[in-house]
């Protein structure tokens, strides 16, 4: 049940798998002839011992062979100083076990860095909570020994009866009722065919040799062999086979060492593992019967304001250069979601316009059965508007039939009402829902004559004509009909100059097409003006035609600058149209989506060439851990070779270049059925609402193609928790049960951003100086003035919300959970630490101006004294490090309207200046360069401000 759990998220949850190569305990770092499937398997473990490293705080390691005493009451290990009676240490007197680096010794050790985080876990005991701080040489291997410890001092009464009754576990008694449905005879035996299928019918991933030769091990074993299977042998193999250890640790730990989830334990980690909100005991339980064995927002923005699914070439499904035309292209990118395809229309025979790829004229397409193709799917994946680019290379007569056929079959789908003067922007995708909108030429209004010349967009004419000799710069014109210009409403065409004059004089209804070359050299040169242009109007990219091969260009770095329809060839796969498929994923898969704030708001600030923090944006730290694949296929382009492979996988962030970074895990030798990689990587994201995770998983070992599969997602799209990551081929299809077990956390940045404040807020920091967003000087002492009143405020806010952070920080610190523990895991993990001996609670809850506070009933440890100082021991003036976290909440709540209050004024007092600014700077003799900063600065400004008092 727990995997289904994990899979909640995604449409195509993976069963169980578990297996790999005879000498693969859990995972591939780890020999031996069993895997653990169970508790009883670690404590086997445990019981033949293993080295580890004993670490202390005076920054010295020590490697000592630590075992488990036969009777399971004691740990010891050699060599040491002590006698043997000494080196020891009684389960009994264990409290606790942590995974991870986490109690003073590895924090204060000099060498904690060179440790690895997920081989590293603490044994606390005794009254004061000593540590046995150990690192073991896997991750694997130190999740068997916490496992172990963890049900030892759970069960420390009855670990005997456990040990021989491994039979009544609910697992266990499920598999005794599969076996006995499937044994018709009732002699509690069976043939192995019918093993084998059985156990296919509960994980299909298996492969029956795999299946055959695990009964011959379990025989061969117990020295016999027969083509029969008992229930013991059947319910063994199936345990062997099936059971993931990487998902067997995690279910130990969050079921409090049981070995299955009640209702409970099911409703602790969705809420506070998985970040699932409004979870009640029912709820779980419904899960529980069913699976044991939010209104999407409307989008209102004008249309200006989205990105925009969008495809170049769609009648092509193979390159440009020899490609056919194939109305199957447009099928597939409608089906894809696509809302901006492009129809390429010539002259055809018989009057009739046809559709062709003009280096290969030997397939066309009638234009009428392709308008009836897109008029049939275009709303099948998404009822928002569509559309399409008309690239007209029709004589008159033509045109007028082309008219004459939209009309026809289109029919009040067409949108073509004329776009109001009185508006600033263009509808929004919500008013145009169901309609098919023409980019295209239009005719000037203030004309009735029947046809005109306008000037020729053509893009691969164009090209053609400037790569000619005899190009001399002169644009070419071509003749437009009226029946077919007035198709064409708010996505009229028209050529791009430059920004200042755009911005003086071009229409909202007016797109500009910039070829790839074009857009870049923009991209680089005037990144801010790039970005403030598109927050009025469409701008659409399309691929060099020097692509022959189809290639696609990075989307990436046109939706960075705001670029809305950024045009893919949809026939060509890659990480460049993974990056395309994953973006538009979010949203409902409807192919539009929202693009940030800073890219929408008339005055705000953002260059797509930002290298470090956006103004007013605090960077986040994404936390990735990469536990394990299942069921990885050979590539599908390798030659020569078996079916073993040796996976790894790729992290790659994708967004601002501040954010973009790459990197991989370790490689895992001859194991596609269940490598476990075990290694956790932080990166920090400045802007999440650009940002993509793509997770790669490539082939150390390949001969001809090393790609296995891959999955692209929004960092908006991301889940907290523990999650599978369903993969796709590198044509995008998803391929079933192959799956990443990852787990997914996401905090402030790495840090804390420094030391925390003293009470009050304006205290200079001490020798950490905390960073805070710097507002700029615009050059003009009106507006100024206003600015510097928010100085302090902004100031206050960073600190209002770090001080919060930080002490949350030390209150997970004390409890001995690493960063990446949310509020609720740190909650629950306090309240576990204050329970006595004697299973009494140390300390109660007292209410005090509506804040909960914990007062302590009598005498408490040392290690619960400074627990309840970081959290705000009531009457206590003393808090660890300055931190109490009721005490910053309290003060976060008092302070936070009056602090965003302050912020919001500044803020509207100086947009009082926006309209006047360019005269205040002429008057103040600022011109050129000088007022283009000046208005930089005022919009770096406000957007700092609008952020922060959003925040």
């Amino acid at each position: 049940m727990l995997l289904i759990l994990i899979n909640l998220n995604f449409s195509d949850p993976a069963n169980q798998k578990g297996g790999g190569r005879k000498k693969t305990v859990s995972f591939s770092s780890m020999p031996s002839e069993k895997k653990v499937s169970s508790a009883s398997d670690c404590i086997s473990f445990m019981q033949a011992g293993c080295e580890l490293k004993k670490v202390r705080p005076n920054s010295r390691i020590y490697n000592r062979f630590f075992t488990l005493d036969t009777d399971l009451l004691a740990l010891r290990w050699e060599p040491s100083k002590k006698d043997l009676e000494k080196a020891k240490l009684d389960i009994s007197a264990v409290k606790e076990i942590r995974l991870g680096k986490n109690t003073e010794t590895f924090r204060n050790n000099g060498l904690a860095d060179q440790i690895c985080e997920d081989c590293a876990f603490s044994i606390l005991h005794g009254e004061n909570y000593e540590s046995l701080d150990l690192v073991a040489h896997s991750a694997d291997v130190a999740n068997i020994w916490v496992s172990g410890l963890r049900y030892l001092v759970s069960r420390s009464k009855q670990p005997l009866d456990f040990m021989e009754g491994n039979q009544n576990t609910p697992r266990f008694m499920w598999l005794k009722t599969v076996f006995v449905a499937a044994d018709v005879d009732g002699n509690g035996i069976m043939l192995e065919d019918t093993a084998v299928e059985l156990i296919k019918q509960l994980n299909p991933t298996l492969k029956e040799s795999k299946i055959r030769l695990k009964f011959k091990e379990i025989q061969k074993s117990k020295e016999k062999l027969t083509t029969r299977v008992t229930e013991e042998e059947f319910c063994e193999a199936f345990c062997e086979l099936c059971t993931r250890p990487e998902v067997y640790f995690l279910l130990v730990q969050i079921s409090k060492n049981k070995e299955y989830l009640d209702a409970n334990d099911l409703m602790l980690f969705l809420e506070a593992e998985q970040g699932v909100t409004h979870i009640t005991e029912d709820l779980c339980l419904d899960i529980i019967r069913r699976y044991e064995l939010s209104e999407e927002g409307r989008m209102t923005q004008p249309l200006s304001h989205y990105y925009i699914s969008a495809s170049h070439n769609t009648y092509l499904t193979e390159d440009q250069f020899r490609g056919p035309a194939d109305v199957n292209g447009y099928v597939r990118a409608l089906k894809m979601g696509c809302r901006s395809i492009e129809l390429d229309v010539s002259d055809g025979p018989d009057s009739e316009p046809v559709l062709c790829n003009r280096n290969n004229t030997s397939t066309q397409l009638s234009f009428r059965s392709v308008i009836e193709v897109i008029n049939k799917f275009a709303f099948v994946a998404s009822e928002y508007p569509l559309i399409l680019c008309l690239g007209n290379h029709c004589s008159l007569p033509q045109q007028k039939v082309m008219a004459q056929q939209m009309r026809k079959v289109f029919g009040t789908k067409l949108y073509t009402e004329a776009p109001s003067p009185l508006e600033a922007y263009l509808p929004s995708p919500e008013k145009l829902k169901r309609m098919i909108i023409v980019k295209g030429k239009k005719l000037p209004s203030d004309s009735d004559a029947p046809e005109g010349e306008v000037t020729d967009e053509d893009e691969e004419a164009e090209i053609s004509r400037r790569m000619s000799v005899d190009y001399n710069g002169e644009q070419k014109h071509i003749w437009l009909c009226r029946e077919l210009s007035d198709l064409v409403s708010i996505c009229r065409s028209v050529q791009y100059r430059d920004f200042e004059l755009s911005l003086r004089s071009q229409n909202y209804w007016e797109v500009c097409s910039f070829s790839e070359s074009e857009a870049s050299r923009i991209a680089n040169e005037y990144p801010e003006d790039f970005v403030n242009y598109n927050k009025k109007f469409l701008s659409r990219i399309y691929p060099s035609a020097m692509r022959i091969d189809s290639s696609n260009l990075n989307p990436q770095d046109f939706w960075n600058c705001g670029c809305q329809i950024v045009a893919m060839n949809f026939q060509t796969p890659g990480p460049m149209m993974d990056l395309h498929t994953g973006w538009f994923l979010q949203n409902g898969g409807c192919g539009y989506v929202l693009r940030p704030s800073v890219m929408r708001d008339e005055v705000s600030y953002f260059s797509a060439n930002t290298k470090g923090v956006v103004p007013g944006v605090s960077p986040l730290a994404l936390h990735i851990k990469i536990i394990s694949g299942q069921n990885f296929p050979k590539p599908k382009g390798a030659c020569a070779k078996g079916d073993v492979i040796d996976p790894y996988v790729c992290i790659e962030i994708h967004g601002i270049p501040a954010d973009c970074a790459e990197q991989r895990t370790k490689t895992v030798q001859q194991n596609s059925d269940n490598p476990i990689f075990d290694e956790t990587f932080e990166f920090q994201v400045n802007l999440p609402e650009l940002a993509m995770i793509r997770f790669v998983v490539l082939d150390d070992d390949y001969i001809g193609d090393e790609f296995i599969g891959q999955y692209t997602i929004p960092f908006e799209c991301l889940q907290p928790g523990y999650r599978h990551v369903p993969l796709r081929s590198f044509v995008g299809d998803v391929m079933e049960h192959v799956t990443l077990f990852v787990h997914i956390a996401i905090t402030n940045r790495s840090g804390g951003g420094g030391k925390a404040q003293k009470r009050s807020l304006s205290v200079r920091m001490g020798k950490k100086v905390r960073e805070y967003t710097m507002l700029r000087n615009v050059g003009l002492k009106p507006i100024d003035d206003i600015f510097k009143i928010a100085v302090h405020p902004l100031r206050e806010a960073i600190d209002l919300r770090e001080n919060m952070q930080n002490a949350i920080v030390s209150v997970k610190e004390l409890c001995g959970l690493p960063p990446i523990a949310s509020l609720k895991q740190c909650l629950l993990t306090l309240s576990s630490r204050l329970i006595a001996s004697d299973n009494t609670p140390s300390v109660s809850l007292v209410m005090k101006d509506s804040f909960p506070y914990l007062e302590p009933l009598g005498a408490i440890p040392d290690v619960q004294k400074k627990m309840l100082a970081a959290y705000d021991l009531v009457g206590s003036d003393d808090c660890v490090s300055d931190l109490c976290m009721i005490q910053e909440s309290r003060f976060l709540i008092e302070m936070a309207d009056t602090v965003q209050e302050k912020i919001v004024q500044c803020q509207k007092a100086g947009m009082e200046f926006h309209e006047e600014l360019h005269n205040l700077g002429a008057k103040e003799g600022l011109k050129g360069r000088k007022l283009n900063k000046a208005t930089e600065s005022f919009a770096w400004n406000i957007t700092v401000l609008k952020t922060s008092s959003e925040a």
